[in-house]
């Protein structure tokens, strides 16, 4: 486990709420010279607490309004490499989840209209190890910032 204090975890409070927050900002927030803050930011994505920085998208303005989630139940043979290669080959699947128990993989997925859904979903289905799928359409979220 990496070791953060405090001032740390304030600081990644600050990037979660806004990943474009200058470092003067957050020097403001936290008490510390804008250098101090680098420092921090730069050791905390040295020693991989900090692994990227990402925009949100509003997927409904660029016509990929709906969202879903797929289970998917494999043969029981199936590995979990190929569980992840046949569901990440396809542009609509946004994360895949290999889970323990059944089912045996959570989809993601963001498609344009009903139809195109009906569509990913067959794709899924066309694996040869695939025995079953149940979806869940998404209706609202709201993402946790802290």
């Amino acid at each position: 486990m990496a070791e953060v204090d405090e001032t740390d975890l304030r600081v990644l409070q600050l990037l979660r709420e806004d990943g474009r927050r200058t470092y003067s900002e957050m020097a403001q927030e936290v008490g510390l010279s804008v250098a101090a803050v680098k420092r921090r930011v730069d050791r905390l994505r040295d020693i991989g607490v900090i692994t990227g920085f990402t925009v949100e998208i509003d997927h409904a303005k660029l016509g990929w309004g709906i969202e879903a989630f797929t289970e998917i139940r494999y043969v029981g043979t199936t590995g979990v490499e190929e569980i992840m290669r046949n569901a990440a080959e396809l542009p609509e699947v946004q994360t895949v989840f290999t889970i323990a128990g059944d089912p045996d993989a959570l989809i993601h997925l963001r498609a344009r209209d009903i139809g195109h859904l009906q569509q990913v979903i067959d794709q899924l289905r066309r694996s040869g190890a695939v025995t079953g799928t149940k979806t869940l359409m998404i209706l609202g979220s709201r993402s946790r910032k802290n």
